[in-house]
């Protein structure tokens, strides 16, 4: 691969999806595209950027960028999150929501599912407190091919025993041959979408609760400033934004604020805390996913 054809490809990246490539990730390129060259009967990275700049290219495109954003998911990944949704998050807005009894929730970076799926268990092991709720998971990503993965609930044995305790891999999957599915009520509970963070998505309507983990470090600065305004003009004003570990709304954006002492949580800086008074709800749109809480 020529140092022309890197460039290209690092242009190209940002343009599509947002990712940020340093000068010195020849390695990983060649690795995760290699294998697109070849599905495409190239033998080399040069022949794929020669045929990427054809004007026919987007089908190709379309399978270099997925191939260089898909990321791993496991289920509780960082397990603090979810403690925070259990302890801190559902709480809050299971008293600010208590006239209308609905709750919209967006994984804005699901991947495979592991996350939006630890979520919707999460909302069923709450049971009987969330009887007569309309709760709703809407998980977005810009790869169809781990979406597809994502809606089958198909996971494998290495997949599964990472992060998921065997109380609820027992619980709430079946084993298939060597593989594990997820039941149909927990992925009947999720509606996945396609969505590029990098293109409008006010179309989503407004949420309550926002997870947006690992996405923001392969942004440059402008990206990250305009991904997180946009998702605080679909936060609802009380509402909440989870970002990963490594990331933070600080000297970004003044739109949220950092909840104190709850790690890589924030909230809209004139929402009220939990023992408040509560903010009104605005009405949610029918047509996203419904979890039907037992």
């Amino acid at each position: 691969m020529t140092p022309s054809d890197y460039e290209y490809l690092r242009k190209l990246l940002k343009a599509r999806s947002g990712l940020v490539l340093s000068a010195e990730k020849h390695y990983l390129v060649e690795s995760r595209l290699l294998p697109v060259a070849r599905k495409a009967g190239l033998s080399n990275l040069t022949g794929l950027v020669a045929r990427l700049r054809a004007p026919d290219a987007e089908r190709l495109t379309v399978e270099v960028v997925e191939a260089m954003t898909t990321n791993e998911s496991l289920f509780f990944r960082d397990k603090v999150p979810f403690d925070h949704f259990r302890d801190t998050i559902m709480p809050a807005l299971l008293a600010a929501r208590a006239a209308s009894r609905r709750i919209r929730i967006w994984c804005a970076a699901a991947a495979t599912g592991q996350e939006p799926y630890t979520l919707a268990m999460c909302l069923k092991e709450m049971g009987k407190e969330l009887r007569g709720w309309r709760i709703e998971i809407v998980a977005t990503d810009l790869s169809t091919e781990v979406l597809a993965r994502a809606k089958s609930g198909i996971y494998s044995q290495f997949e599964v025993q990472r992060g998921l305790s065997v109380m609820m891999l027992i619980k709430y999957f079946s084993q298939v041959g060597e593989a594990w599915q997820i039941a149909p009520e927990i992925r009947g509970m999720v509606k996945f979408a396609p969505l590029n963070l990098l293109n409008d998505f006010s179309h989503l309507g407004k949420f309550d609760l926002v997870f947006c983990r690992n996405v923001l470090i392969y942004f440059d600065q402008a990206t990250k400033i305009d991904v997180l305004e946009r998702i605080a003009d679909v936060t609802e004003r009380d509402g909440y934004l989870v970002l990963g570990g490594a990331e933070t709304v600080m000297g970004l954006t003044k739109r949220f604020r950092p909840v104190a002492d709850k790690r890589g949580l924030y909230r809209q800086p004139d929402g009220v805390e939990p023992e408040g008074n509560v903010i009104p709800f605005s009405p949610v749109r029918a047509d996203a996913a419904v979890v039907a809480a037992d």
